[in-house]
C-alpha cells in the first residue's frame, strides 16, 4: 500500500511531495544482502509483498545494529509474553539472497522496531537518511514500514550478523579491514 502525502506551499507558488510512506503487510519475503567484492561491497535492505518489491540502500554497521537490536528486542517480547513461541531464525542462504529488481527508493537514515500484538506481526520502520534542510518546510523525510513474523525478523537478525562477517578480515592489532592487496598497520608500522 501506497500511501502519498502532499503539499503546497502557496508563499513560494510551489508544489512538492513532502514524504512517501510504505506500508508491505504482510511481507511476504524481507531480507539484507550485499552485492560486491569485500571491500567494495553495497548492502540493501529488501522486501516483498505478493504484488511489490521495496529495496533500500543500507550500511553494513546498520545491519550489525540493527541484528543485535532485533535480538534484544524478540527477547523482551518474549520475556514480556512468556507464552509466545521464540523463533528459531533458521534460514538458508539460498534463500537470504535478494531478487531484482534492486533499484533502491532510497538510503536509509534511521531505523525502528514495533511490534503489534494483536496481529503477532512485527514492523521494521526504515527512514530516509534526513539531509540538512534549511527550514522545518523543506525536511522531507520518506518511510517504509516492513511488517513481518517474528521468525522472519529473526532469521534477517541472524542472517545479517553472517553477512557482515563475509567481508575483509579485521586486523587483530589495529582492528581495521585487511585488503587483499595488504594492509598498513598503524601499530605495527609495517604492511601485512
Amino acid at each position: 500500500m501506497r500511501i502519498l502525502k502532499f503539499d503546497i506551499l502557496l508563499n513560494n507558488l510551489k508544489t512538492r511531495w513532502l514524504n512517501m510512506e510504505y506500508d508491505l503487510l504482510p511481507c511476504t519475503f524481507i531480507t539484507v544482502d550485499a552485492i560486491g567484492k569485500p571491500g567494495q561491497r553495497v548492502f540493501y535492505i529488501q522486501g516483498k509483498t505478493e504484488d511489490t518489491t521495496l529495496t533500500l540502500l543500507i550500511e553494513k554497521i546498520q545491519i550489525q545494529t540493527l541484528a543485535a537490536g532485533i535480538l534484544r528486542f524478540l527477547e523482551e517480547l518474549i520475556e514480556r509474553n512468556p507464552d509466545m513461541s521464540k523463533p528459531s531464525g533458521q534460514y538458508n542462504e539460498d534463500q537470504m539472497k535478494i531478487t531484482p529488481p534492486v533499484d533502491p527508493l532510497f538510503r536509509v537514515g534511521e531505523i525502528g522496531l514495533a511490534y503489534d500484538i494483536d496481529r503477532d506481526l512485527a514492523c521494521l520502520i526504515a527512514k530516509e537518511i534526513q539531509l540538512e534542510a534549511e527550514t522545518e518546510d523543506e525536511k522531507q523525510q520518506d518511510e517504509v514500514r516492513y511488517w513481518c513474523t517474528r521468525e522472519q525478523l529473526k532469521s534477517l537478525a541472524i542472517w545479517g550478523l553472517d553477512l557482515v562477517q563475509k567481508g575483509r578480515p579485521i586486523c587483530p592489532l589495529c582492528g581495521e579491514p585487511i585488503n587483499p592487496d595488504g594492509h598498513f598497520c598503524p601499530k605495527k608500522k609495517w604492511t601485512q
